[in-house]
């Protein structure tokens, strides 16, 4: 990896300054990977979680990735020019000009997950390569077969000095943290987030972390509760819920709680009338989160929470060896349970009632900052309430996940959900160095100013013009 990392960066530096038509070069030539093996990356995805649906994939991991690619190639002259800013009076006068040129950083080190590891791995490449840089990605050692294909046709595309794919297990990604890359960008869970940016500090790699937490649903007085049940019920059955973005738990006015726990069941079932053989539901990606899932179920259980299967075919999971699993919701919960301390990131679903929509504000303040936040209802003071008094990552209204498709919003966390953001023009933003450039008149600006010894009149009356409340 470390020889990788210096054949990039002799490859970056040579080529400099890296043209618009080779950023546009590269982002097509990774189109053109995705399309001729977006089939075979679905398929190596199922084999990973043992199932998981094929449209899914090529619509959230292929196609998600191709339509971020294709925006960058659309929009990245623009990106690239050069920014006109304001001089201090008279300096524009004078003849003085200043600007902001973006140049690339050099060598981008990409740490992709396992819940999506096309599209996180190229959604980063996509403004890596918009600015200009070289890339070096870290596939998850939980979704080999994925690792293992990309490793393999990524040559076919791309010579290792312009993109590179890794993979092996938790050794392998500490020492590629470790390396000094010119900008490093980490998803995944916020403990090992906390690892990588220490890791990163040895080498002052500027990092962008895109981590989780616990993303709430806040449901209004006013809500459509049909409409709203809906929606959750397909953003968080989605992937069985193995989304960093997924709604992790309920804000209901109690008097709602029931109809909208009916009308999650009603949605599930017309959106997956079976479980077990149905192909457009995903698994859970490994034993290992299977058994983490069903300890919050007994630990909830344990601890008063009521729990409602939602089993829309009433199949024997019990029975089955399958890793799928149906989607519980969890009422009563308590902030004891582990269901309300750790991300879920399954197919579980709390629901916690509340009285004023000013208590379920308080309850998320109480809580580390999420990655995103939801909101239903049709009160736009209301609505203004919760954004204004509310800080998260970011906010869909009247839906669930949906900003993070959106390609002209930044995408990233506050606090332990993450901090920087890509996505779009903000992408191109952190993958590139803002350049300061000021250029100076002939005229002796700084005898001017008054900051030229010897200092007399002319400073006294510089002092004199700002020094005052």
């Amino acid at each position: 990896m470390k020889a990788i990392l210096e054949a990039q960066r002799a490859a970056f530096t040579a080529e400099l300054p890296v043209s618009i038509a080779a950023r546009k070069d590269r982002l097509k030539r990774a189109i053109r990977l995705l399309v001729d093996h977006g089939e075979a990356l679905c398929h190596a995805l199922s084999e990973d979680f043992s199932h998981r649906s094929f449209e899914q994939s090529m619509v959230t991991d292929v196609v998600a990735s191709i339509r971020g690619l294709k925006h960058a190639i659309k929009h990245v002259d623009a990106w690239a020019s050069p920014d006109k800013r304001k001089l201090d009076f008279p300096l524009g006068l004078l003849g003085a000009k200043a600007r902001v040129e973006y140049q690339p950083k050099g060598v981008v080190g990409v740490i992709a997950p396992w819940n999506f590891p096309v599209q996180l791995s190229f959604g980063p490449i996509s403004g890596a390569f918009a600015a200009g840089n070289r890339v070096m990605v870290k596939s998850s050692e939980y979704t080999p077969a994925v690792a293992a294909l990309l490793e393999r046709i990524a040559p076919d595309y791309f010579d290792r000095s312009e993109l590179a794919f890794f993979s092996g297990g938790p050794d392998a990604g500490q020492a590629f943290s470790s390396l000094p890359f010119d900008h490093l960008i980490f998803t995944g869970a916020t403990p090992i987030g906390r690892h990588i940016l220490h890791a990163a500090a040895d080498n002052l790699t500027p990092v962008t972390l895109e981590l989780g937490g616990k993303s709430p649903v806040i449901i209004g007085k006013g809500a459509h509760i049909t409409q709203a049940s809906e929606r959750i019920a397909l953003g968080k059955m989605m992937n069985a819920g193995q989304i960093c973005l997924a709604p992790d738990y309920l804000l209901v006015p109690q008097e709602s709680e029931r109809a909208l726990v009916e009308g999650i069941g009603k949605a599930v079932a017309a959106l997956y009338p079976t479980l077990l053989d149905n192909p457009d539901y995903t698994a859970v990606a490994n034993s290992r989160h299977v058994t983490r899932l069903q300890g919050y179920l007994d630990d909830a259980r344990a601890k008063g929470a009521e729990i409602v299967e939602i089993n829309p075919g009433h199949e024997d999971f019990a029975a089955s060896n399958s890793q799928k699993m149906p989607l519980h919701l969890i009422l009563n919960p308590t902030d004891d349970m582990k269901v309300m301390q750790e991300e879920i990131f399954g197919p579980i679903l709390p629901v916690k009632r509340y009285a004023a929509v000013s208590d379920a504000v308080d309850y998320v303040n109480a809580h580390d900052r999420p990655l995103g936040l939801y909101y239903f209802g049709s009160d736009a003071a209301e609505q203004r309430m919760v954004l204004d008094r509310t800080i998260s990552g970011g906010v869909t209204i009247n839906d669930v996940i949906f900003h993070v498709s959106m390609e002209d919003l930044p995408f990233g966390g506050i606090g332990p959900s993450g901090m920087g953001s890509y996505h779009g023009a903000d992408g191109f933003k952190t993958f590139s160095h803002a350049k300061s450039i000021y250029v100076q008149p002939r005229i002796d600006v700084a005898k001017l100013a008054g900051i030229k010894p010897p200092y007399g009149k002319a400073t006294r009356g510089a002092i004199a013009r700002d020094f005052k409340a």
